[in-house]
């Protein structure tokens, strides 16, 4: 189906809520439209910026330093829980839900800035957060949450192990992979335990930030 005939079927749809009397908002409408055409056709609709407008522009920037700060931990969040964020946003957002301390991005930017936002935009803003970047031989701490369930409610089960990086290297993703949403390469880290045991932390600016952290004092 082309765009086109995605929307006239979606508008057959629109009209028979309303006659149900069960009439949809314009920005559940948007919502629907949006995420239909994307699924069935792998191309955003027409009146929303392209790649080619928004390659060059990390949409982030518009957020003030507060806002920027709740969105990432959001984003965080939704990642330690095996959810895609931006899904997790629109069914808020169809749902007519309050999405808490990420609520002002329906207020005040809308679906069409939602549309904008890539991995890549995510993992610069990370990036750029990180004092500095890791190296062989730094000492960093690791998560048990990398290879166990850790309750959320209780902060008291996370646990930090000491290690040693020990290698860096870069994966590169095809560009027709789009499930990647916008990701070209990530950044994966080899560490070393103490124990002599080695693990390799996949995503380690990108997804799994909030894993790791710089160890407490050097040997």
């Amino acid at each position: 189906m082309t765009p086109a005939e995605i929307e006239a079927a979606l508008q057959i749809a629109f009209s028979q809520c309303e006659t149900l009397f069960c009439s949809l908002t314009e920005m559940q409408k948007e919502i629907l439209l949006q995420v239909l055409v994307e699924e069935l056709t792998a191309k955003p609709i027409s009146n929303l910026p392209t790649s080619d407008d928004t390659d060059s522009i990390n949409p982030l920037e518009q957020l003030t330093v507060e806002e920027r700060e709740a969105f990432l931990e959001f984003v965080k969040k939704q990642q330690r829980l095996k959810r895609a964020w931006k899904i997790q946003l629109l069914n808020d957002w169809l749902h007519n839900i309050d999405s808490g301390a990420v609520q002002f991005i329906r207020s005040r930017y809308g679906i069409q800035w939602l549309n904008q936002i890539k991995q890549s935009h995510i993992a610069a803003y990370i990036k750029e957060d990180d004092r500095s970047r890791l190296k062989v031989g730094d000492r960093i701490e690791l998560s048990n949450r990398l290879w166990e369930w850790v309750q959320e409610n209780n902060p008291d089960s996370q646990e930090w192990f000491p290690c040693r990086v020990v290698g860096i290297s870069e994966t590169h993703i095809s560009e027709s992979d789009a499930s990647w949403d916008g990701m070209r390469s990530y950044t994966n880290c080899l560490i070393r335990f103490d124990s002599g045991v080695e693990y390799e932390i996949q995503g380690v600016y990108e997804w799994n930030r909030y894993n790791w952290r710089w160890a407490s004092s050097e040997e």
